[in-house]
């Protein structure tokens, strides 16, 4: 999954894409607002936990500080919600600051083009990534991951399509038009199955990829597409935005989401560790309950697991 990098005023939150999932339908943040969400403060009480910082390389210990690469779009996983401080918030944005006191670390969050995290982990630009990373087998080649929510695919149509029904099977697709993002796990799960439809003798669907989620949408809402594809929590929470005119279709398909690091990093015991610390202490509760997100609970954290079938 990923976002584009873009900075929001309070009237385009309403209307934009996110990234996210739930097992069911969650509700959306507070009063259906991702800026009375963002207000909401749930992790500054989170203490270091010895034993689990203990866990960290020594030489990170001492230097106390890792740089983080983080791409921000719309709610509920990273945006900025007031354009005039530089200080994003989110789901992403919270179980960093949550893990980072766990750790004792200062985390260094610079924003970074979602295309451009993975290859600067490998590179040694940053020490870890955020982005709403789904774990995928093609990834898991070159990258790690700390788990902390599970995401998935979903689709969406305008508010007034009530015709189209729920996609199960990319051959639903066929004649289509879908919206996606640029560089997604969304452009590729819907590239690489065109020939489906083809090989049915039925004319193949068009994929129009877009850089920046407002395109995506606004593509959606002028007709230009039929379906956009997305993250399940960013559609859902969308639908909840009057001013959109969106409506969640229906759930594709599961993704895990992690904290992303170059094959091998000796930071992810001690990142696992601290997932797994704020699920026992509550905290990973009050932060998915804080952006309406509870039905993306895992109940523990892993490094690298399979991609979901």
């Amino acid at each position: 999954m990923r976002r584009a990098s873009v900075t929001l005023t309070a009237t385009a939150l309403l209307v934009l894409t996110a990234c996210g999932s739930g097992a069911g339908k969650s509700p959306a943040p507070a009063g259906s607002s991702a800026l009375a969400a963002a207000a909401k403060d749930v992790v500054s009480t989170v203490a270091k936990v010895d034993r689990v910082a203990a866990l960290l390389p020594e030489e990170t210990r001492k230097a106390g500080a890792l740089k983080l690469g983080g791409s921000s779009g719309t709610p509920p996983s990273a945006f900025y919600p007031d354009p005039a401080v530089k200080r994003a918030a989110g789901i992403d944005v919270d179980f960093t600051d949550a893990v980072a006191k766990v750790l004792g670390l200062t985390i260094e969050r610079e924003e970074a083009a979602f295309e451009t995290i993975l290859p600067a982990l490998g590179s040694g630009k940053y020490d870890l990534g955020t982005g709403n990373f789904g774990v995928t087998t093609a990834r898991l080649k070159t990258i790690d991951f700390v788990t902390y929510i599970n995401d998935g695919q979903g689709f969406a149509v305008k508010q007034d399509n009530t015709a189209q029904q729920p996609v199960k099977e990319i051959a639903q697709l066929c004649g289509l038009t879908i919206g996606t993002g640029v560089g997604t796990t969304f452009e590729t799960t819907l590239n690489s199955k065109k020939s489906v439809c083809t090989d049915a003798g039925k004319k193949p669907y068009e994929v129009r990829a877009f850089s920046d989620t407002g395109a995506t949408l606004t593509s959606l809402q002028q007709g230009k597409v039929d379906l956009v594809m997305s993250t399940i929590n960013g559609l859902r929470y969308q639908e909840s935005q009057p001013a959109s005119g969106t409506r969640f279709l229906s759930e594709f398909r599961r993704l895990d989401v992690g904290f992303a690091f170059k094959k091998g990093s000796p930071l992810t015991p001690a990142f696992q560790a601290a997932v797994n610390q704020l699920i026992q202490d509550g905290t990973y509760r009050k932060i998915l309950e804080k952006w309406g997100t509870t039905g993306s609970a895992l109940t523990t954290s892993e490094i690298s697991p399979p991609e979901r079938p």
